[in-house]
């Protein structure tokens, strides 16, 4: 007797579903469903309510946090010119990091029961559902978690007086990404960087889920050689 493959009901909560999908899950979730309106994730109301999230709370919660672990570097005897490269440094080792998290964590190969559901959790939701909006950007309280380790990797390189700087940049990098993910799946850009910027990273959602792994540039993918090829290679293969 051959077992019949499992169904996602999406007219139910899905988190808890898409882990029986075992090695069918990664063809699943790179089919992706347009539609503003995003799908339901928890039974539990409280639950449903902490993974959406309005754009706008992101630079409304972590600008403040930023001003303040910048003036700290400031506070503690560096100029201007030393503090504003330290906040520069912080946006650089963001962008590597946000390359590195999309491709090496982001898109990991996942068919257990709870591989899937922690992949979902974390970005398969955005690749089956591009359009919703409320599932874009980072919940807070996710993000304060993650500082505690962002913070630790930044003093490993730096002194008590620069790291704050360069987190405050990092910090700011994300704030960046954040917005600019969310302006590249639903603003409508009519000036030739950021409407190329849009039509890259819809590429990666569309065309090429294994490349282009950059959101707010394709710098870490030149240098890394994970570019797209362009449409006419594709066809002239």
């Amino acid at each position: 007797m051959v077992a019949q493959a499992f169904t996602v009901d999406l007219n139910k909560p899905l988190v808890f579903q898409v882990g029986h999908l075992g090695e069918d899950y990664q063809e699943w979730v790179h089919q992706p469903i347009v539609s503003k309106e995003g799908p339901r994730f928890f039974a539990s109301d409280f639950w449903e309510f902490l993974t959406r999230t309005q754009w706008w709370v992101i630079p409304l919660v972590w600008l403040p946090v930023v001003c303040w672990s910048v003036s700290i570097s400031f506070r503690m005897g560096h100029t201007l010119p030393e503090v504003a490269s330290m906040v520069i440094g912080g946006i650089l080792i963001w962008t590597l990091l946000e390359y590195t998290l999309h491709r090496f964590l982001f898109h990991i190969n996942t068919k257990s029961y709870w591989g899937n559901t922690l992949h979902y959790l974390l970005h398969g939701c955005h690749h089956k559902h591009p359009m919703d909006g409320l599932r874009l950007v980072f919940p807070p309280a996710a993000t304060a978690i993650l500082c505690v380790p962002f913070w630790n990797l930044v003093k490993l390189f730096s002194t008590p007086s620069t790291t704050p700087a360069l987190f405050g940049g990092g910090l700011l990098g994300y704030v960046m990404y954040d917005c600019t993910h969310y302006y590249l799946h639903h603003g409508q850009p009519t000036k030739e960087v950021p409407r190329n910027l849009k039509r890259y990273h819809l590429n990666h959602h569309f065309r090429v889920q294994t490349k282009g792994f950059g959101i707010t540039s394709s710098l870490w993918d030149k240098v890394f050689g994970t570019l797209p090829p362009l449409k006419g290679a594709d066809k002239s293969r």
